[in-house]
């Protein structure tokens, strides 16, 4: 098992947890709170959590490649909703 995690420092973190799981949960099973989020992709299973000003990224995978894929859909999505943020992208961590 392949896992990452990264952070995103914001004001509003609840607004954008809410904000991807409702936009994947068009696609693939979600559920979520205001301070918590599960997304299940074919490639991998994310976790949001809100904890402070933090937006919190855990991914895990069965591969390296789709570890790296769940971590681009979560990011590119996160960066394009963020844009008002001026987030250019995250900094991910191996677990």
């Amino acid at each position: 098992m392949f896992s990452s995690q990264s952070q995103f420092t914001t004001e509003t973190p609840e607004k954008y947890l809410m904000q991807m799981c409702k936009h994947f949960a068009h696609k693939v099973e979600t559920t979520y709170t205001n301070t918590e989020g599960f997304v299940d992709f074919p490639c991998g299973k994310a976790e949001f959590l809100v904890h402070e000003n933090n937006l919190i990224f855990k991914v895990t995978a069965d591969t390296d490649e789709d570890l790296n894929q769940s971590k681009s859909i979560i990011e590119s999505h996160i960066v394009r909703f963020a844009f008002r943020e001026k987030l250019e992208g995250l900094h991910w961590q191996t677990l």
